[in-house]
């Protein structure tokens, strides 16, 4: 049976990324466990789940203004939209979603990962980071092959025909016998689709 999907028959060669990140996630965590028993034998483990908890409320709230501002932001598009105005664009890497990887990492138990949040909490680290990431998914979403959902999104950004789209109608000619689509109940008139 064909499925229209090629086989091949060498295996796929797995990614250094692949390899390294589940090897980078257990010593990160190895890391922080380490950290927390050292810190714990010093000031003693009260101190350490107060840290802890701390941190868990920091990056709730952290992630709480981050959403109620995203929120404002989309409501505040909205209303431009309807009054008419071309909504304000932003900067890349000055929305949101930094301070909620912020919040994020605050959250998450360990002595790194909230020294990574609250580090992510100073704008100008903010900025850099959401700059660099723009930058990066950019480059993967253009460097995507055709077919892919990298392509879809690069089409998707096209506000100009640039030879990739062809704007018309299709036309339909009457079949002999009055069996063709004119006959039916579409038959009346369709003006031209116009942009």
């Amino acid at each position: 049976m064909t499925t229209g999907v090629p086989t091949s028959t060498a295996p796929r060669r797995r990614s250094p990324a692949r390899t390294m990140l589940p090897l980078a996630i257990a010593a990160w965590l190895i890391l922080e466990i380490w950290l927390l028993s050292l810190v714990a034998g010093a000031v003693g483990g009260g101190a350490v789940a107060l840290l802890l908890v701390g941190g868990l409320v920091l990056g709730a709230v952290v992630i709480k203004r981050a959403g109620r501002r995203a929120f404002k932001n989309l409501a505040d598009t909205f209303q431009q939209a309807q009054a008419g105005k071309q909504p304000t664009a932003q900067q890349p890497g000055s929305g949101n979603g930094m301070t909620m990887l912020a919040g994020l990492l605050l959250m998450m138990p360990g002595l790194l990962s909230d020294a990574a949040g609250l580090l992510f909490l100073l704008p100008p680290v903010r900025a850099w980071a959401g700059r660099r990431a723009a930058r990066s998914l950019e480059r993967k979403m253009a460097s995507a092959p055709a077919g892919t959902f990298g392509d879809a999104f690069q089409q998707s950004r096209i506000h100009y025909p640039d030879g990739k789209v062809v704007q018309g109608e299709v036309v339909r000619e009457d079949q002999p016998g009055g069996q063709g689509p004119a006959s039916g109940p579409e038959s009346g008139y369709r003006p031209p689709l116009t942009p």
